[in-house]
């Protein structure tokens, strides 16, 4: 059974407590938490203040996406903020296995995040090191976007590579998910998918984290 991570950029911040109460009362297992700079991608998101907020609500982990420059900088103030997985981009990081030992050492599970255009095999020499593949099913910056079928393909390989090399990585699949390509996702080897819009912007929120959950 897949682990469901609505995204909270597409929560109402004007209700934040309420729609974290709504997941902490579903069936989903984490949250996914998108930190954007306006630089790395064309927005930005919310930053430290807005996170502890969340933190201070939430009873499941914080999976913290971070899609900005020069990462490092900022990891032990995301631990401070509450983040219990924190994933950084491939493309952001001069030196990826550096930044992967970091989070660890900060005392949080390692992620690993790839644009739709980035390939897998770039992941080889890293696979074994982090705790979770973020593979993006849109370009990464905004919410709603249409989803890129190539994603099944970099699924599969993705999961041979893990199993060859004895990784025990999630593969998690951030963008466009919805309640008609969760099934297939999953079959193709997902074991984390993130859901932002497809949550929020529906009338039974926490029947639609049921619904992907039985995916």
């Amino acid at each position: 059974m897949a682990i469901i991570a609505p995204s909270v950029l597409s929560a109402d911040f004007a209700n934040i407590q309420r729609d974290v109460e709504m997941v902490n009362n579903s069936n989903a297992d984490w949250f996914h938490v998108d930190i954007m700079d306006g630089v790395f991608v064309p927005n930005i998101s919310f930053g430290f203040p807005v996170m502890k907020a969340i933190k201070k609500h939430a009873k499941k982990p914080l999976d913290v996406h971070l899609m900005i420059v020069d990462p490092d900088r900022y990891v032990s103030t995301f631990k401070e903020a509450g983040a219990d997985i924190l994933t950084v981009h491939l493309e952001a990081c001069t030196h990826l296995h550096r930044s992967i030992q970091n989070i660890k050492a900060n005392g949080m599970k390692a992620g690993v995040a790839i644009n739709p255009h980035t390939s897998v095999s770039l992941l080889e020499n890293i696979i074994t090191d982090v705790d979770l593949v973020c593979v993006m099913s849109v370009n990464p910056g905004f919410g709603g976007q249409k989803f890129i079928r190539q994603t099944y393909e970099k699924i599969k390989v993705l999961k041979e590579m893990i199993a060859k090399t004895d990784s025990s990585a999630l593969i998690e699949i951030d963008g466009g998910v919805d309640l008609n390509n969760a099934s297939l996702l999953i079959q193709s080897g997902a074991d984390v998918l993130v859901a932002g819009n497809t949550v929020f912007a529906s009338t039974d929120p926490v029947q639609t984290i049921s619904d992907l959950k039985s995916r």
